[in-house]
C-alpha cells in the first residue's frame, strides 16, 4: 500500500471513532432554544466568520437546488445565524459568513458535544492535544478546498 492510501485507511478508521465517541443524538429542531433542523446545522458547520463561502458553491456542495438554498438562508439570516453580503465586482452573487450567534448556535446543535470532544481531547498531554487539533484544522481546510474544486456532491462507490 503506498503512503497517500495508508494515511486514507488511517483517517477512516480513526474518524468513525472520534464520531461515535462525542456524536449526540439529533433533536427536533422546535425542541431546541436555536430552532435549527439537522440540515440547518449541518449549513452553519460550513460557513466561517471571517472567510466568506458562495450560496453558489455551499449549495452544490449539498447537493440541493439553489431555490432551496435560498429560501434556507433567507430563513436562518432573519434568525440571525448568518450574514449575507453582496460578492465584490457581482452584486447578483452572495457570500455567506456565520454570525457569532450563528457560531453560538452551531456549537450548540452540533452532531458532535462538547462536553464529549473536551473528554476526548483531556485524554491527551495539551501539546499533543494542540498537535491533533491543528492536523484536524489542516485536514478540514484540505476538504474545503476538495469541496469548491469538485464538481459536485457524490455518492461513495459500491
Amino acid at each position: 500500500m503506498n503512503r497517500l492510501a495508508a494515511l486514507a485507511a488511517a483517517v477512516q478508521r480513526y474518524y468513525p471513532q472520534i464520531y461515535l465517541a462525542c456524536h449526540v443524538d439529533h433533536v427536533r429542531a422546535r425542541s431546541t432554544p436555536f430552532r435549527l433542523s439537522a440540515n440547518d446545522s449541518l449549513l452553519l458547520t460550513h460557513l466561517d466568520e471571517d472567510k466568506p463561502v458562495s450560496a453558489g458553491q455551499l449549495a452544490r456542495h449539498l447537493g440541493v437546488a439553489a431555490s432551496t438554498m435560498s429560501a434556507t438562508i433567507q430563513r436562518l439570516e432573519a434568525q440571525g445565524y448568518l450574514r449575507r453580503t453582496p460578492q465584490p465586482g457581482n452584486r447578483r452573487r452572495v457570500e455567506l459568513r456565520l454570525t457569532p450567534h450563528g457560531a453560538q448556535a452551531m456549537a450548540a446543535t452540533s452532531a458532535l458535544a462538547e462536553r464529549h470532544i473536551r473528554a476526548v481531547l483531556a485524554q491527551l498531554p495539551p501539546a499533543r492535544r494542540k498537535r491533533a487539533v491543528a492536523g484536524l484544522a489542516q485536514l478540514g481546510r484540505a476538504a474545503v478546498q476538495y469541496q469548491l474544486k469538485k464538481p459536485a456532491r457524490h455518492a461513495s462507490p459500491t
